[in-house]
């Protein structure tokens, strides 16, 4: 996304409007410029990449769109900036370092010096280290020094189309809450907009159901005790996700400093399914952590008869709607809800456990990361019902078994 000095808003009286970027042969073929430079950057320093941005940037009156787009490509979706060299920079410089404080300072010394200490880095190595390369190295962790070793490059019509939500985005790092009516849609498309919401941990309050739509009230960075920037990008992030979602509107109150009274003002921001803008999310389903994905991966190579669901039913609950992980079903049709507990934010180990209770489901196992800190987050185990796995570093697929097996030896 885009740092608050490349966003670009206006004032429509109480409304603000985002900036967006017609999609027009001029606009294109900027865009398709600063594609071309990155491209042939390839291979090429930060530093040098930046040089060739304001060359091209130049003094046009357009520089902040010049400089938007090249901050998307800059990216890890599209750029890929690495440190190139024979040893790690820090224990590279403190080798030198040692050295040289052995020598005298003197020109033809200092060029022995590298010299020695190439030699003796080709041995260790096992290949062959030239001063040159041990010159480069010393500060090859510096970002101006990094290399840009790929570059995986967009459309202009891509580009520009990431630069437009890109903006829209921005207007949440202001938030202080955000409605979100999401009318009768596919259930399918509530259930990656409500996986969304709990990747990012996004503190919500939902009414509804999946007949008649639901309507999702956030909080946003500025009505915290004290505003976090890093909820207000998750809140921006979740703008994409929406988009997969058919029929929506969305309406929030922004907390905008005026630059004249240097006071608190509140403005409005409005967007709806028609508006147009592209998502780069994929519609398919997503994973909430790499804790998830592995377990996924280990229980694929386990032989056993239950079989793992991914998409499981809303289960509605005052204010909220609970998604469990997972499914576990038997060829018999018995069947286990799997939540995986591991985020450590006290908020969000309130809710999940209130959210627990609130269901009323007895078929459901809570798999829970000894890392958390239930007793600090006022976490109380006995007044769930859910039957509990607690694991280290990954969940084991045996131990989840253990636990049906033990329920259906028993019942």
């Amino acid at each position: 996304m885009l740092p608050t000095d490349l966003l670009m808003h206006r004032q429509n009286g109480e409304e603000i409007v985002a900036k967006r970027l017609p999609i027009d042969k001029r606009n294109l073929a900027i865009a398709t410029d600063l594609i071309t430079l990155f491209q042939q950057c390839q291979g090429k320093t930060q530093g040098e990449l930046e040089q060739y941005l304001r060359e091209l940037e130049g003094d046009s009156i357009d520089y902040r769109i010049k400089r938007g787009l090249a901050h998307l490509l800059r990216s890890e979706a599209f750029s890929k900036f690495e440190v190139v060299s024979p040893l790690d920079p820090q224990l590279l410089r403190q080798r030198v370092f040692d050295l040289s404080a052995q020598a005298a300072p003197l020109p033809q010394t200092a060029l022995i010096t590298l010299t020695t200490l190439a030699n003796q880095l080709s041995q260790e190595l096992e290949q062959n280290v030239l001063s040159d390369q041990i010159r480069i190295g010393l500060y090859a962790d510096l970002n101006e020094n990094k290399i840009l070793t790929q570059f995986e490059a967009p459309t202009p019509e891509l580009l520009l189309h990431r630069y437009n939500l890109s903006q829209v985005q921005g207007i949440f790092y202001k938030a202080s809450q955000i409605r979100i009516n999401a009318h009768r849609n596919d259930p399918g498309e509530y259930k990656l907009l409500f996986r969304y919401l709990k990747l990012f941990g996004l503190m919500a309050y939902i009414e509804g159901d999946a007949d008649h739509g639901f309507t999702i009230s956030i909080d946003g960075p500025t009505s915290l005790f004290k505003p976090s920037t890093r909820y207000g990008l998750d809140i921006a992030k979740l703008i994409p996700a929406l988009l997969h979602v058919t029929r929506w509107n969305l309406t929030a109150d922004l907390q905008l400093r005026d630059s004249y009274t240097k006071t608190e003002q509140t403005r409005r921001f409005t967007l709806d399914s028609q508006c147009n803008l592209v998502t780069h999310y994929p519609p398919g389903k997503t994973y909430d952590s790499m804790l998830e994905a592995s377990f996924v991966d280990r229980w694929e190579s386990l032989k056993t008869e239950w079989k793992l669901e991914r998409e499981v039913d809303l289960i509605p609950i005052p204010g909220s709607v609970m998604i469990p992980d997972f499914r576990l079903v038997h060829p018999d049709g018995r069947s286990f809800l799997l939540e995986i507990v591991g985020y450590w934010r006290p908020e969000y180990l309130r809710k999940k456990f209130s959210q627990v209770r609130q269901s009323g489901r007895d078929d459901l196992i809570l798999a829970i990361s000894e890392r958390l800190n239930l007793e600090k987050a006022g976490v109380k185990i006995g007044e769930t019902p859910a039957r509990m796995i607690w694991f280290k570093d990954k969940l084991s697929p045996k131990s989840v078994l253990a636990v049906l097996n033990e329920v259906f030896l028993t019942g």
